[in-house]
């Protein structure tokens, strides 16, 4: 039982790296896409020495709580309860509409960048039903979000960075740049996680979410 138990959160560990992994590198394809219409760019560090390390930890952690939180939150226990009565997908687009609305209270959010959040929580449901638990999504959160708010030191849904590594900026018109709230909001956002669901679609496609009664 032990040995089960052990190799099942080893599963469920190497989730959570691949979907950061994968997160990260579909934040930093977004922002390529954006920098090679000359709308994004890269000044050097805005921090050094040991406050690297520190502010590296602090992130990591933070978006970490944050991944967790919200897909729990969203994708989880109301997800799970409201699939048994109406069924997965009619519960993904209301869950996910709802986890819109949570983000819109954000200072210099908009319409558009609402959009791509309820898209982020559509694909966060594709992953909860095709891998059966909400690891894969929590990692994609938080990698996509520390990549974002540390590393390129970007808005995130309108949420100014702070102790970022990057020093960044933006040039060009709000559907490209996204404007005041951050790349979220550009239109390669949405294109992005299309792309992240269809390849995902294509490579996971036995459902494992069951909850009782269905």
């Amino acid at each position: 039982m032990g040995r089960i138990r052990l190799a099942r959160a080893i599963r469920l560990s190497q989730a959570f790296l691949l979907g950061a992994l994968v997160g990260f590198l579909y934040i930093s394809t977004s922002l390529f896409a954006i920098f090679a219409l000359h709308g994004f760019y890269l000044s050097g560090t805005a921090i050094h020495g040991k406050t690297i390390l520190t502010a590296t930890a602090a992130w990591t952690a933070a978006f970490v709580i944050v991944g967790l939180g919200e897909e729990f939150a969203f994708r989880g226990y109301l997800q799970y309860t409201l699939t048994t009565g109406m069924g997965f997908w009619p519960a993904a687009f209301l869950l996910s509409g709802l986890f819109g609305l949570a983000h819109a209270g954000n200072p210099g959010e908009s319409k558009f960048g609402l959009l791509s959040v309820v898209c982020f929580g559509v694909l966060f449901c594709l992953f909860l039903r095709r891998t059966g638990n909400l690891w894969l999504a929590v990692g994609f959160h938080a990698g996509w979000d520390w990549g974002q708010t540390f590393f390129y030191g970007v808005s995130d849904s309108g949420l100014a960075p702070y102790h970022n590594l990057f020093n960044s900026s933006f040039s060009g018109p709000a559907w490209l740049t996204g404007g005041t709230v951050g790349p979220e909001a550009s239109i390669f956002t949405p294109l992005t996680l299309l792309v992240v669901g269809i390849i995902f679609n294509r490579i996971c496609r036995e459902n494992r979410y069951q909850p009782l009664g269905k």
